[in-house]
């Protein structure tokens, strides 16, 4: 899963060559196409058919969904299968963007049209004055296009500044220019929504649409006309719309116009992971940070870490819970300590970039202006940042450890042993601090680390030493050039 509204819009642009995937030619006329056997069927008949056949064949309908297999799919998979249009319900970073986005795959790879139509007239039942004409000269020999389905998909995030013009269309002064009168059809140009007629119309943030826009968008939907300076314009249009939106928003500001709402058949309410595991499993498959062509490891008990801070930021009292903590956050974060652990290792000349526990400072340093705070809590953002990342690493340290004997490792300080670490050392330097670490073979093994890699060893010795430190074990002091630990 992954995240949230965000603004954009896929418009018709070139239409496709009639030429199928596979290479042989498509039907070029009205008369070839009804000759071919062509399905007629309406833009949602033909979604719950590719549905079923994606069910059928042991697929989800959306692929790369995480944590959402038993809650959000099987509401999903049903809305689609019965012809439903549907909204989102969910906070910020809840995967609603994606799923919309992924919908454009259960369309045919190509659909006909009227060939220059700008609302994808149906070769068989146009309806735009253009389209009718040039089916009642040409007949059957009708020339028709085929569009692409990544044309058929259009997205937009509502903002109290869109008019009716952009959804739904206007009188174009250029047309009327040319000749044509005010009450001729063909002076309107066509906005977002008719142009993706017979595809899929998706609207992010649906409740800061105005409702004056709502109520037009309604009157497209569900009356199949609407009223462009002054005069009625029919569209009887063949849409399947999706919409997202905030539960405050929703359900508590009332926001949406209660026509509109019950225009949805379906409502579909979203989630953050539910476990450990299904965070990270997000964070390990949308993590982006491979800016140079060199490989980055993050420890799985670090990941740990990183979703356990998510996790308990989600649960805090002084974090505003109605705004949410993105599952971004926390790929975010893992992105960052990738970054820290690159930085490293090209200034140090290391082989092999590891992330390490000391670059949990830079997560915290980028991460303080994404989560959203009580007002009492204002000026305590960073502490309680802190805090709570403290407590996620001691949480993974104790789960970790548990039965692992570290008297050996806490002997060595007790002889006055100090150890010194920074984002910048170079693992074979904090490893060189110790001549020999006893039961550092039991550690390694309790934190998953199997390899003879002394980065690897360099991150579980320091993850070890801050566990010590947070079970009040060492002493710790932070500096301006990293941090030293020494004995109680």
């Amino acid at each position: 899963m992954t995240s949230g509204g965000s603004s954009g819009q896929a418009s018709g642009g070139d239409r496709a060559p009639s030429v199928d995937p596979r290479g042989e030619s498509l039907p070029a006329t009205v008369g070839e196409l009804r000759a071919s056997g062509y399905a007629d069927r309406t833009v949602k008949q033909e979604i719950a058919a590719n549905a079923a056949r994606r069910l059928a064949d042991g697929l989800p309908v959306v692929d790369g969904l995480v944590g959402f297999d038993e809650t959000v799919l099987p509401a999903l998979e049903t809305a689609l299968l019965c012809g439903h249009d549907m909204i989102l319900l969910g906070e910020r970073g809840q995967a609603k963007s994606r799923i919309l986005r992924s919908l454009v795959e259960l369309l045919d790879e190509r659909m006909p049209i009227v060939a220059g139509s700008e609302v994808n007239d149906h070769p068989y039942r146009p309806f735009s004055p253009a389209a009718l004409t040039v089916l009642a000269e040409h007949g059957r020999d009708t020339p028709i296009a085929w569009v692409a389905r990544r044309d058929r998909y259009a997205e937009k995030l509502a903002t109290p500044d869109i008019s009716v013009a952009d959804l739904i269309g206007d009188v174009d002064p250029i047309k009327v220019a040319e000749g044509r009168y005010l009450s001729d059809d063909l002076t309107v140009h066509y906005g977002l929504v008719p142009r993706h007629n017979r595809g899929i119309v998706a609207i992010n943030e649906l409740p800061d649409l105005a409702e004056r826009i709502q109520v037009a968008l309604l009157n497209v939907l569900e009356e199949r006309d609407v009223q462009v300076r002054g005069y009625s314009l029919r569209l009887p249009l063949d849409l399947l719309v999706v919409a997202s939106a905030n539960p405050e928003d929703y359900t508590n500001r009332g926001r949406i116009v209660t026509p509109l709402k019950d225009r949805f058949g379906s409502e579909i309410r979203t989630h953050y992971p539910r476990t450990a595991s299904d965070e990270m499993a997000v964070m390990h498959a949308e993590a982006t940070a491979d800016t140079v062509d060199r490989t980055v490891e993050v420890p799985a008990f670090l990941v740990e870490v990183l979703a356990s801070f998510t996790r308990s930021l989600r649960a805090a009292s002084e974090v505003d819970q109605r705004s949410g903590v993105s599952v971004r956050f926390s790929v975010a974060n893992y992105e960052t300590l990738v970054g820290a652990a690159l930085r490293r290792a090209l200034r140090a000349g290391e082989a092999r970039a590891v992330a390490r526990p000391v670059d949990l400072g830079q997560v915290l340093a980028a991460g303080l202006g994404k989560v959203e705070f009580e007002t009492f809590e204002e000026g305590r953002e960073a502490e309680i940042l802190a805090r709570l990342l403290q407590r996620s690493q001691l949480e993974v340290f104790r789960a970790r450890m548990a039965g692992i004997d570290v008297s050996g490792l806490l002997s060595t300080f007790d002889e006055g042993a100090v150890v010194e670490t920074s984002d910048v050392m170079p693992s074979a330097e904090l490893l060189r601090q110790f001549d020999r670490i006893p039961g550092f073979a039991a550690m390694l093994a309790a934190l998953d680390v199997h390899s003879e890699s002394r980065e690897l060893a360099a991150s579980a010795l320091e993850f070890v030493l801050e566990g010590l430190h947070l079970t009040r074990r060492l002493d710790r002091d932070a500096h301006s050039g990293g941090v030293r630990y020494s004995g109680r």
